[in-house]
């Protein structure tokens, strides 16, 4: 209870202001370098849940598409639950990019500074060497992440139309023009899971040379 406590306060803490955030972390031992890490692999797992996510609200939409009797309203129920849960984890995979790109942010303009503080100019040189070399890697990660991203709000948007009209017209009919409709959307969503898999490798190969 008292490490849940600690962690929503650094939460906050963040939000406020991020040198009390960061100050918090380095007195546990973690540098911008750890958390920037950690942030890439928790990026990782939410567009790994995320891609879950929207395939089974592409199977509930199929199921409903090709209904044949039962209770129909709570089939359209059963979707609508998936694709509220494809928008929350959509606004979780979000948050976790805006935290990479923060962290790296900070990791760089941090060691920047500090390399201004050497005396010994062998070792600036190096260290300014190692920090290109590590914003080089960085970029390819981050533009890969935003493109996983992106190709998120097709999907959605393509979801929110199909339950805002079934909203309105949850009969018979309205499930007949479903049909052809999910065959469209998955085409979207193979496109969203081949980007996330490429984001998510270019994730693990970051991870591994950081």
């Amino acid at each position: 209870m008292k490490t849940r406590l600690f962690l929503a306060a650094l939460a906050l803490a963040f939000t406020a202001c991020s040198s009390i955030y960061y100050s918090a972390w380095e007195k546990l031992g973690y540098e911008k370098r750890d958390l920037l890490k950690s942030a890439v692999k928790a990026a990782r797992g939410e567009q790994k849940e995320a891609g879950e996510e929207f395939q089974d609200a592409l199977t509930q939409l199929k199921k409903l598409s090709n209904y044949n009797g039962g209770n129909l309203e709570s089939a359209y129920n059963r979707f609508k639950g998936e694709y509220e849960d494809c928008e929350s984890q959509a606004t979780a995979v979000r948050s976790q990019i805006r935290e990479v790109d923060t962290v790296a942010r900070d990791l760089f303009r941090e060691w920047e500074n500090e390399i201004r503080q050497y005396e010994n100019a062998s070792l600036a040189a190096d260290s300014r060497r190692k920090l290109a070399d590590t914003r080089n890697r960085f970029e390819p990660l981050s533009r890969s992440l935003h493109a996983a991203e992106s190709t998120m709000e097709p999907v959605l948007r393509q979801f929110r139309d199909q339950v805002l009209y079934l909203k309105h017209n949850l009969n018979a009919a309205a499930i007949g023009s479903l049909r052809g409709t999910a065959d469209n959307i998955q085409g979207d969503i193979q496109r969203l899971l081949d980007q996330m898999n490429r984001s998510i490798a270019e994730a693990d190969r970051f991870i591994q040379t950081l």
